[in-house]
């Protein structure tokens, strides 16, 4: 490979299927500097993306319509990290609705992705080349009240890649599966506070612990992680806003520094990245930052490889906004770097 050390980012965006939606830049990591190198269209609301790195792929997401009805597609492109540029590889039928996430399994074998409309989540074969199969699997959730309608989030899998978790924000549920035979299998589920809305989830590296965070009600929970069993047990929910703060607010993305002792949650209506110390023992909560994103309703944010700086995209103010991690602290701090981009909800960061 060439230059080992080049740093590539990829955005996710709303656009229509006429207008650019995927986008690569190349991050600077002396001075926090993004140049363009490459945008991509022919994707209807490609808002979420899976980055493979070390195979040089990237995975995103498509939707569609069969006889009126909205469905998704899941499209691999190979990238080109020397010009940093993609090309498209395979796209494919991938779920019967909208979908807002997708995830790919550590082996390689599998794509998830998920719909909140339709409260769906499929699996989906990938191929040896890295291209996209056939759907193998869909789960649809169903709401066990009345009123209930579920809106499934995301999927994560545990870190030993035995479990996959799937956060249903309709029924304030998260629900263990495992992958039998080409199959999603329900294993168990751990459930939150009752309108919280879970969202996002992350693990902590020591692999004890994980986290949730629910967008209707501000909050974090955390769970201690049984890795046998593949269940979740709640161990506190702790507010994302500052103590004595009231203002609309929707929750995003969680996500944990590599060591662990920092996690980071994202408030779209207050505009912050909320900072918290981890307690590696106890797996417990301290906030110690609330810091602005330089924008409006950041979707989504991500910390780059190395733990130097995280990137926030902020949807309403068409931004991605970089920050400089301090890694004693945790805390954040606006580096004066932003570049503009069309409603962006996505981003993902690494070196190649």
């Amino acid at each position: 490979m060439a230059d080992k050390q080049r740093m590539l980012v990829f955005v996710g965006s709303y656009a229509e299927e006429s207008a650019d939606g995927v986008y690569v830049y190349a991050f600077d990591e002396t001075n926090g500097e993004l140049t363009r190198l490459d945008q991509v269209s022919g994707l209807k609301n490609p808002t979420f993306l899976n980055l493979d790195a070390p195979r040089r792929k990237l995975y995103a997401i498509s939707e569609t319509a069969v006889d009126g009805a909205k469905q998704s597609d899941a499209v691999s492109y190979d990238i080109d990290a020397e010009e940093g540029k993609l090309k498209e590889t395979s796209r494919a039928n991938a779920l019967n609705g909208p979908s807002c996430h997708i995830q790919r399994s550590a082996d390689n074998r599998y794509l998830t992705l998920t719909s909140y409309h339709k409260g769906s989540i499929s699996l989906v074969e990938m191929k040896e080349d890295g291209t996209v199969g056939r759907v193998l699997d869909i789960r649809n959730h169903e709401g066990r009240k009345h009123e209930q309608k579920s809106h499934v989030h995301s999927s994560f899998y545990s870190p030993d890649g035995r479990f996959l978790f799937v956060c249903d924000l309709g029924l304030d549920t998260i629900f263990t599966y495992r992958i039998d035979q080409d199959k999603l299998v329900p294993v168990s589920e751990a459930t939150v506070k009752e309108g919280a809305g879970p969202r996002h989830l992350t693990f902590h590296p020591n692999g004890k612990f994980a986290y949730v965070i629910n967008e209707l009600q501000s909050t974090v929970t955390a769970f201690r992680y049984d890795a046998e069993q593949g269940s979740l047990t709640e161990i506190e929910t702790v507010s994302t806003l500052p103590e004595g703060v009231k203002v609309e607010n929707g929750c995003a993305e969680i996500a944990i520094s590599a060591d662990g002792r920092f996690l980071y949650g994202s408030n779209r209506g207050h505009d912050s990245i909320v900072v918290y110390a981890v307690d590696a023992e106890t797996g417990k909560l301290d906030a110690v930052q609330h810091v602005s994103v330089e924008g409006r309703h950041p979707r989504h944010f991500s910390i780059v490889p190395g733990g130097r700086y995280v990137l926030v995209v902020n949807r309403d103010t068409n931004n991605l906004a970089v920050f400089a991690r301090d890694a004693d602290s945790g805390k954040l701090a606006f580096t004066g770097k932003s570049a503009q981009i069309s409603k962006p909800v996505c981003v993902w960061a690494d070196r190649f």
